[in-house]
């Protein structure tokens, strides 16, 4: 995969991940809530996962989830969107 395709490939599951946990990431940064450079950086840390299929099988098996899997390495970050 080139890097531009890895990089859309994780912004997709870090977006999905906000979205099953119930969080709008372009909300958020309007709301400051969350940076434009936090969002970036979260998609860094996502490529350096080392089993994004499991984390493409997660999401897809669900709707909703209250918290990401123990692996997801934006766990904190997402975890401090919670109201």
């Amino acid at each position: 995969m080139a890097d531009r395709e890895i990089l859309k490939h994780h912004a997709q599951l870090f977006d999905s991940m906000a979205s099953t946990l119930g969080h709008d990431l372009q909300e958020a940064a309007i709301q400051g809530k969350l940076s434009i450079d936090q969002i970036t950086d979260a998609v860094l840390s996502c490529t350096q996962c080392s089993n994004p299929e499991h984390c493409t099988g997660w999401l897809a098996s669900r709707e909703r989830a209250l918290q990401t899997p123990e692996y997801c390495r934006n766990r904190d970050l997402l975890g401090r969107l919670q109201p």
